[in-house]
């Protein structure tokens, strides 16, 4: 094997690791005859892969069973705490939740995906710790949204050529032209919306979060469409998304 088919493929072995830590995930625990017939692979190699997982803390074994471990949990919050925005982002996003009584989120975007860095449930039954963490495409995000308007055009087609554009609703934007003219729309108004174009019946704005000119993240607000009205959205909400991000602004500037 040559050395650029071999870097351009990554190392099998790697794969395969990060492919049983996936499906540890996906099926909330597994047993290694699971692993192996889902993955296609010999069950020796994948006890042996669960063995080095779990020697490491990142895997436990319950019973018959192999779950993910919280070393994952330790690594997240380290990556987290790295961000500019996130220690400045908690009180924004805790006060954004009490003025509006709304889910309020703290989003970042890697690797083409905006991911939930910290939130509040508002007056939702809706379980927050679900959400954080996981990666959502961007183009049906308000904070995605956000995000997507002040990033580069190439790093824009980059991220609509490797991830698309799919539909979640009827309101889903699944046109690149449409797409082009509702960003340039956001960051001439400063702020995105979302209407029901995620889930139905839910509504949302965000805003984004720059550091030295750079986009970071945004900050955005969601709940139920007979309270987020877009009247509402782009009034009261706005306002206080507004205060948030001055407030973000202010904080990293002294720090």
């Amino acid at each position: 094997m040559d050395g650029g088919s071999h870097e351009s493929r990554g190392i099998k072995s790697d794969e395969t690791l990060f492919d049983i830590i996936e499906h540890l995930r996906r099926l909330d625990g597994a047993g290694v005859t699971e692993l192996a017939e889902r993955l296609d692979i010999a069950k020796s190699t994948v006890h042996g892969h669960l063995t080095t997982l779990v020697g490491r803390g990142f895997v436990v074994k319950r019973g018959r069973e192999y779950h993910l471990g919280l070393r994952f949990f330790e690594y997240g919050q380290y990556v987290r705490g790295q961000l500019d925005i996130f220690q400045s982002g908690l009180a924004a996003v805790d006060r954004l939740e009490r003025e509006t009584g709304e889910m309020s989120w703290l989003i970042t975007h890697q690797n083409g995906k905006a991911i939930y860095v910290y939130g509040r449930g508002g007056n939702n039954d809706i379980n927050v710790n679900t959400i954080l963490g996981t990666r959502d495409h961007m183009h049906y995000n308000s904070g995605g949204k956000a995000i997507l308007a002040h990033l580069p055009d190439d790093e824009v087609d980059r991220i609509v050529d490797q991830h698309g554009l799919p539909s979640r609703t009827e309101n889903t934007i699944t046109d690149r032209k449409r797409l082009d003219e509702e960003l340039r729309q956001i960051r001439q108004q400063g702020y995105a919306l979302n209407l029901s174009e995620d889930l139905e019946g839910i509504q949302a704005i965000g805003v984004p979060l720059t550091v030295a000119g750079e986009i970071q993240g945004a900050l955005s607000v969601a709940g139920p469409a007979h309270r987020m009205s877009k009247e509402r959205c782009e009034g009261e909400i706005l306002d206080h998304l507004r205060a948030a991000t001055d407030e973000i602004d202010l904080t990293i500037a002294y720090r």
